[in-house]
């Protein structure tokens, strides 16, 4: 999930000028086309329209043996689209066909900890630091060859797409991210939260708890919690069992406990991160701006959508930028939305 201090510093701020609103959006793909939004428009797709990638594909990449899906022509220009939490690369089974049918060649990674992605050594500690997934997916697209791409996600992933065009701007074309700029910044976390914003945080402390831990380290509970949070994130969103069934898989990795619980206790200072990232996290920790043409999304039902129409973190976007809210859809908004993803994406290359 997203950072909460991006949620906390909103509340009470009006709306931002700069941004471009899409009220009633729903899922309609083409209500993203429009003046000074050039490009091909992205057919308008049912989500749930697919339910599976084919084969998943398995390359050596710095730490890990990443797994991951690919569509599209081999020579396309590069899409790569990366889950967040508690979800995996089933987020973007409708987007990626809409991608590849536009000429993309669309790569779709699990992240450290979920899926078929595994560690190469045992002796690797299993830490989560925000440098180090956004490192796992620099290693990956210099095992596959990708010198630069257009980087879309939600959640982890967006904050990690963020991260790698903050500091590695060189390998990113352009970005989508969901909710805006995720960098963390550990310090801003020890301050409280309003008290609405805690309580939309609850999982996160049930992490730093026993009970919490003994939870993820049970694949049934594990399994059940995740798609509790599913049904309070995404309030309109009507999955089914096989849906969720589909995504489940990826939180049987026998290292999904452990990435998982040091994610959310690192983010919150009650565990220390490797040194090998400390020099990463130091200029993390200094917020730094993105240059590279942007576009965010922010989904209207999302809780952790901050009030302020983007106009929160606007000032971290540098470059070419476009803001745009999606009515009626909730934190998983590829999944939710998939033509308005799918037709960020294209914008976002044409910006």
């Amino acid at each position: 999930m997203i950072d909460r201090r991006t949620f906390s510093k909103a509340v009470g701020l009006g709306t931002g000028a700069t941004a471009a609103a899409l009220s009633g959006l729903g899922t309609s793909a083409s209500a993203a086309t429009g003046p000074g939004l050039p490009g091909a428009t992205v057919p308008t797709v049912a989500p749930g329209t697919h339910t599976g990638f084919g084969t998943i594909k398995q390359v050596k990449a710095g730490l890990l043996n990443i797994g991951y899906a690919e569509a599209g022509p081999a020579h396309g220009p590069v899409v790569l689209l990366l889950h967040g939490w508690p979800y995996d690369i089933h987020s973007f089974v409708d987007v990626a066909p809409l991608l590849a049918d536009q000429g993309y060649r669309v790569v779709v990674p699990y992240l450290r900890g979920h899926g078929s992605t595994r560690f190469l050594s045992r002796h690797t500690p299993r830490t989560a630091e925000q440098s180090a997934i956004a490192l796992d997916v620099v290693a990956l697209m210099d095992a596959l060859k990708i010198d630069k791409a257009i980087l879309a996600g939600f959640d982890w992933g967006s904050r990690t797409a963020d991260i790698i065009a903050a500091l590695w701007p060189e390998r990113v074309k352009s970005l989508v991210s969901t909710s805006g700029y995720l960098i963390t910044d550990r310090k801003a976390q020890l301050s409280p939260a309003l008290p609405a914003v805690e309580h939309n945080w609850w999982y996160q402390w049930y992490f730093a708890t026993e009970r919490g831990k003994q939870t993820m380290e049970s694949v049934d509970k594990r399994i059940a919690l995740c798609r509790y949070v599913w049904t309070l994130v995404s309030p309109n969103w009507d999955f089914d069992d096989a849906t969720f069934a589909r995504t489940a898989e990826a939180f049987k990795n026998p290292d999904y406990a452990a990435i998982v619980l040091f994610n959310y206790r690192w983010r919150i200072g009650l565990v220390e991160g490797e040194p090998r990232y400390d020099r990463y996290e130091k200029l993390l920790a200094a917020q730094p701006s993105i240059g590279v043409p942007t576009i965010t999304l922010d989904a209207a039902l999302d809780p952790f959508t901050a009030p302020g129409d983007g106009s929160t973190y606007r000032g971290h976007f540098t470059g070419a930028y476009e803001h745009r809210t999606v009515a009626d859809i909730g934190h998983n908004l590829p999944q939710e939305a998939p033509g308005v993803f799918a037709q960020a994406v294209v914008d976002a290359d044409r910006l």
